[in-house]
């Protein structure tokens, strides 16, 4: 739910109910998917559901563009990518949940696509890293691309938070699946280029100075539109001109 600008003033207090309701299911679905992620994590210590892993290059290894991501390693790598998509998936869910809505499966499918494409044969990757990786980068590049106070303020904490992300795109370590990484990072830039505009900004509070500062703006360009003609002094009437008569001629003889 959204209130426009014009009418914040009017209901701040619905405005704050349903900002609070937004933030408040966006924590929550984050909370959920970690839970999700623990559950499966359970399961692996019982099952073995490597092949639900990405194998690059295998046609078996297709079915890992859907499981890959809800499997883990270790507790540690569980730990890691849980914080992260516990924090991105609030702040991303929470400030532009219809853009996030659409992003999640971008990213989701796009890690599994650049491990099975990029990764080398043989190996298994796995993990909710590219997933996380999609929800940095459609935050860092919402606040580029829109530039609002909200969306700018967005970026800057999930960059202060998980900067380290833009460079793990990269090859750095060994045993760390950059490709997939790569595909959840250019799922999340596609979702920011094509969805930028689908949640409306936040409503805010407009002090009187930004309104003075708008009124002044709005003169200003009024000062340099040309008066209509009826607006223009007249300063000299042109007499009327006579109306010319006709002379008769007389008809020469032959």
């Amino acid at each position: 739910m959204h209130i426009p600008d014009s009418a914040a003033s009017d209901d701040p207090r619905a405005q704050r109910h349903a900002d609070r309701r937004r933030w408040l299911r966006a924590f929550n679905l984050s909370l959920a998917s970690v839970l999700g992620l623990l559950v499966v994590f359970w399961l692996q210590a019982h099952l073995d559901l490597r092949g639900w892993a990405v194998q690059p290059g295998s046609a078996a290894g297709l079915k890992g563009l859907l499981g890959a991501p809800l499997l883990h390693g270790s507790f540690e790598h569980l730990a890691a990518n849980a914080i992260a998509l516990l924090l991105l998936g609030t702040l991303a869910a929470g400030l532009y949940p219809r853009a996030c809505a659409r992003t999640v499966p971008l990213a989701w499918l796009g890690s599994g696509v650049g491990a099975w494409l990029l990764g080398e044969p043989g190996s298994y990757h796995l993990g909710a890293s590219g997933v996380t990786h999609g929800l940095m980068f459609l935050v860092f590049f919402l606040g580029l691309l829109r530039r609002d106070r909200a969306a700018v303020a967005a970026a800057m904490i999930a960059f202060f938070l998980f900067g380290g992300m833009l460079m793990t795109v990269l090859p750095r370590e060994a045993g760390v699946s950059w490709q997939a990484h790569l595909g959840g990072a250019a799922g999340g830039l596609a979702g920011a280029l094509l969805w930028r505009r689908l949640d409306p900004a936040a409503a805010r509070r407009r002090y009187s100075w930004e309104i003075e500062e708008e009124d002044a703006a709005v003169a200003g360009a009024e000062a340099l539109e040309p008066p209509s003609p009826d607006e223009v002094p007249v300063i000299w009437d042109r007499p009327p001109e006579e109306r010319g008569v006709v002379l008769p001629f007389r008809r020469r003889d032959p």
